[in-house]
Formats: structure tokens, C-alpha cells, sequence
């Protein structure tokens, strides 16, 4: 709880600051292109036109930077997903709602997910741990899903891992896929993505 605290006491300063907001944007397109690891501040600093110094103004480390991208995005996952595990749809529908999850926070913010795909082994300390917990929960939440499911008859009585595994590896690169596929709507993405992750493409 106390980690978390520091988080949004963190990113609640970071909301106010345009140009800090853009630091964090280019970043996380860096990261995505060439890695974490293969990037420097300095780098950051000439994408944006600006002094390696000024950086310092706005963002404490390369380090800080990671922080802010992959804590956001995995506490938004977290939260949304434990919202719709609560709510009072049926089974089958809470899974369509985590692909539309998946699927908004691809589109919205590509780069950001892919750092947080990628990258989140940089993590340090008490946000690394934290980090952990949070994609830990949310496989268990899933998993509790898709055994529901089974047990409601709903889903097949197929080995749930393997469920597990197919829809979530495809949700979490969909990212690599989806900006090359310019003609591609997002309700159609939604509803074709759906149909095919719950019952196939045989007739």
C-alpha cells in the first residue's frame, strides 16, 4: 500500500506537466523500438530537440521513467479486470470485457504496453516486487474466470492453462500486430478477436 501511494503520489505530479507528459510519451516509443537498456537519456533528449540537462528538470532517471509507464499501465489492467471479475455479467461476457480491456490499452497506448511487455524486468527494488503481485493477481483472476466458466459450462472442459495461455499470449502481443493493419476498425477488431478467442473458426 505504501508503494502504491508513492506511485500516485508520483504520477499525480507528472499530470500537470505537458512537458514531462511528452518526456514519458517519447521514452516509452524508444523503449519499444530499440529496448530499455539500449537507451539513454541522452538519446530521449535528442528525440525531443532538447539539452540531455533539461531532462533533469522534469525526470530523475531513465529508471523513473520505467516506473511510470509500466506501474500505470499494470495498475489500470488491475484495477479494470478486478471490476469486471465483480460485476454482475455472466462468465462468458467478463472474458469478452478482458479482451475489450486488452484491446482498448493496445490501441490507446501501444508503446506504453510494449514496454511493459518487454521491459518490466528493469524494474528494481519494491516496484519490481509490486509489479510482480500485480501480473500474478491478474492471471489468478483470469484463472478463476475461465474455471467458472468450465464449471458453469460455459467455456468447454478443456485444460484450463492451456485457455489461460492461448488468450493471454495473443491479448499481450497484440500490440506487435495491430499498427500494421491500418484498415482494421476497432469494433470489427473486437468483435472478430472475441468470436475467434472463444469459439474458434471452425463452422
Amino acid at each position: 500500500m505504501l508503494l502504491q501511494s508513492i506511485h500516485f503520489t508520483i504520477f499525480e505530479k507528472m499530470k500537470p506537466m505537458d512537458r514531462k507528459t511528452e518526456i514519458i510519451n517519447c521514452a516509452a516509443k524508444l523503449f519499444k523500438e530499440k529496448g530499455y537498456s539500449a537507451v539513454t537519456m541522452r538519446d530521449i533528449a535528442q528525440s525531443l530537440d532538447i539539452k540531455a540537462a533539461s531532462l533533469y528538470n522534469h525526470i530523475k532517471s531513465k529508471q523513473e521513467i520505467l516506473v511510470l509507464i509500466v506501474l500505470e499501465i499494470a495498475e489500470e489492467f488491475t484495477n479494470r479486470i478486478n471490476d469486471i471479475a465483480f460485476s454482475d455479467l455472466k462468465i462468458i461476457q467478463k472474458i469478452e470485457k478482458v479482451i475489450e480491456l486488452h484491446i482498448d490499452i493496445t490501441i490507446r497506448n501501444p508503446d506504453a504496453l510494449a514496454c511493459l511487455n518487454n521491459d518490466w524486468m528493469h524494474l528494481t527494488n519494491e516496484e519490481l516486487t509490486y509489479f510482480i503481485k500485480m501480473r500474478e493477481d491478474y492471471e489468478e483472476t483470469f484463472r478463476h474466470l475461465i474455471n467458472s466458466g468450465i464449471q458453469s459450462n460455459e467455456i468447454k472442459d478443456l485444460n484450463p492453462e492451456v485457455i489461460i495461455f492461448s488468450i493471454l499470449s495473443t491479448l499481450r502481443t497484440l500490440y506487435i500486430w495491430y499498427g500494421k493493419k491500418n484498415r482494421l476498425t476497432e469494433s470489427s477488431l473486437k468483435t472478430d478477436m472475441a468470436a475467434v478467442l472463444l469459439t474458434g473458426i471452425v463452422n
